[in-house]
């Protein structure tokens, strides 16, 4: 699979580095004073400081409110669970680990967070990874 690159809003560089490289354990790429990139499980983020980073709305999904604009990355179980809880020690969730659309095609576990910024970031694992992409 080759790697994506995505560039979002930030309000500053000191606390996205230390919640992508701290928190999260992503490696820090290149960086300049508005920006930083990160080598976030092979693919790469770029984070931008916008004075306004905006509104993000929500969209009701299997009883949770998803924020409309996020990102992550689909993990092998073991590290899903591993990740969940390293988290849960160190950050609050903005949608706590469960296990979504349990006993269907798309099932998953996922959670929410949120960086210092307001941006969501949703991590999930499919036991089967042939069904992230089933309908």
């Amino acid at each position: 699979m080759n790697p994506f690159h995505l560039a979002f809003p930030v309000r500053d560089i000191a606390s996205t580095r230390a919640f992508y490289e701290g928190v999260l354990g992503a490696r820090v790429g290149r960086s300049a004073e508005r920006w930083i990139d990160f080598d976030f499980w092979g693919h790469q983020l770029s984070a931008h400081v916008a004075d306004d980073p905006g509104w993000i709305p929500t969209n009701p999904v299997d009883g949770e409110d998803v924020p409309v604009r996020h990102f992550g990355v689909v993990l092998p179980w073991a590290d899903w669970h591993a990740l969940r809880d390293r988290l849960a020690r160190r950050i609050a969730f903005l949608i706590e680990p469960q296990i979504r659309f349990a006993g269907e095609i798309g099932e998953q576990a996922t959670f929410f967070v949120v960086d210092p910024s307001g941006n969501a970031l949703e991590f999930k694992s499919f036991k089967d990874p042939e069904r992230l992409f089933a309908s």
